[in-house]
């Protein structure tokens, strides 16, 4: 049995349509569509440009089904963001991008009202200026607010307008850090606390339900049938990506690597001890009951921001170029903290690396090679942290590390990954992401193994993967790691 389905796969940066053909034996993805994804400036505020994404979702589905009959469609994005429908169904104003300022002082307005301990014993998240719970208090006094029915994060919002069925999908909304980590239902005594209507958040729904069929609308835009099942995924994109990353047994790291790094292990339950709260490592819901017990780091974001901005600059940049100059450059001279907040906000990336660099008593990147290594050094220095970390907070031993996502295709940071934590690196797949959600698709129509390791299997069988081995002693990375500490 051989099924088609069709992937709609959301980053931060760009978003695709993908179409999986699945069957027992084989997993093969076509790209029907690929669009970028920028956020717009409007009157101060950073938004998402949601109709646009959506009109090329459209677009995307309907090139789809040009390339031959489908049998369900599913969507996954990144976190935290989220529209507000009134009570028609209507949206009220774009989302605001999560890369917004206004949430900026939030969390010690939050943390006067709920204890970061007590927070984090019933959420189990990540402390993050950027979390729906903090975006949600910032836009309190917004008149948005005041006519808000349902929220929907983004994946659900455009479900919701090719189905009309509103809820939210679990594992995108354990990243709200308003879902409970325990029972994975609304935490609603702890958000009326905080001033939060819990009456505004949808249905929870589990990653495999059929959300609905297509709408008319939707249909005649795409020419697809009316009524084509729409499935909830992990629609979370790590989630999604961890689905679809090749491991075997439970002894493994992930890095699902983009313009941010998802560094950590697959756990069966959450760990919410002071030690893992002071290290900020967030335990996110993932496929079939599982936690994704990991640290949201700043991935390749502070690389493409200095790109785009050489580019604005008259310097086109092939990253190709870019990576082979900088393996040339000597390592760990130049070293920055990625999770600095200052490296959040879009705009002058080249600048704040170098104040970076400066302020710590360094000097300061010269050429877009140094720039280049400063980064992929950090990046890997930041994956050997989490992953340690993870570890020692888990109890949970580490044998090899699985590199997926875009990152994946980064020779140079893979193999800096290996020799910074001294563990085999396997990368790939790139499109991780669009295979969890192609493989929780097709498992729904029964065209594949019902359990995440059958899934896993059929990825290792039938992808190309590239394995690095660690060169040398990992000491000077733990040294350049201890100035890292000190940054």
């Amino acid at each position: 049995m051989t099924v088609a389905v069709a992937a709609v796969d959301l980053g931060a940066s760009g978003g695709r349509v993908i179409v999986g053909e699945v069957s027992h034996g084989s997993l093969d993805l076509h790209e029907a569509h690929r669009f970028a994804n920028a956020p717009v400036t409007i009157l101060g505020s950073l938004q998402t440009d949601i109709l646009r994404l959506y009109s090329e979702i459209l677009a995307g589905l309907l090139a789809a089904g040009r390339a031959g009959e489908l049998a369900s469609v599913g969507i996954d994005s990144w976190g935290v963001d989220f529209g507000l429908l009134d009570a028609s169904g209507a949206l009220i104003g774009n989302p605001v991008h999560y890369r917004d300022a206004r949430t900026d002082d939030v969390l010690p307005r939050i943390l006067a009202q709920v204890p970061a301990a007590e927070l984090y014993a019933i959420t189990g998240i990540q402390q993050l200026p950027i979390n729906t719970l903090c975006q949600l208090v910032a836009a309190a006094d917004n008149p948005a607010m005041a006519s808000a029915a349902t929220l929907l994060l983004i994946p659900d919002l455009l479900g919701y307008w090719l189905t009309g069925s509103a809820g939210a999908e679990v594992t995108n909304a354990s990243t709200t850090q308003m879902l409970d980590v325990r029972s994975r239902t609304w935490a609603g005594d702890l958000l009326r606390r905080i001033g939060i209507k819990p009456a505004i958040l949808p249905p929870l729904r589990q990653a495999g339900e059929l959300i609905g069929g297509l709408l008319e609308g939707a249909a005649a835009a795409t020419g697809l049938p009316a009524g084509l099942p729409v499935r909830a995924v992990g629609s979370h994109d790590t989630a999604s990506a961890v689905a679809g990353t090749p491991a075997c047994g439970s002894n493994f790291a992930y890095i699902s690597c983009g313009t941010w790094s998802l560094v950590g292990m697959e756990l069966a339950e959450p760990v919410l001890t002071a030690d893992s709260q002071a290290a900020n490592f967030t335990n996110e819901a993932g496929i079939d009951g599982t936690v994704r017990y990991l640290r949201n780091t700043m991935g390749l974001w502070p690389l493409q921001e200095c790109v785009r901005t050489w580019e604005l600059a008259g310097m086109p940049t092939r990253m190709s170029r870019l990576l082979a100059d900088a393996h040339r450059e000597p390592a760990l001279r130049l070293l920055i903290n990625l999770d600095d907040p200052a490296f959040l906000a879009p705009g002058e990336m080249p600048a704040r690396i170098a104040a970076a660099c400066t302020a710590s008593g360094q000097s300061a990147p010269s050429s877009p090679a140094e720039f280049t290594r400063c980064i992929i050094d950090s990046l890997a220095l930041a994956h050997m942290r989490a992953i340690a970390d993870a570890q020692r907070l888990s109890g949970q031993q580490v044998d090899v590390v699985h590199i997926v996502g875009g990152g994946a295709r980064n020779t140079l940071l893979c193999q800096l990954t290996a020799d910074a934590c001294g563990i085999p690196v396997i990368a790939g797949p790139a499109e991780a992401t669009a295979m969890g959600n192609i493989l929780v698709q097709a498992r729904g129509l029964g065209a594949v193994a019902a359990d995440l390791d059958g899934m896993r299997d059929l990825v290792r069988r039938t992808q190309a993967l590239r394995r690095y081995r660690p060169r040398g002693n990992v000491a000077p990375w733990r040294a350049a790691a201890r100035r890292i500490g000190a940054l």
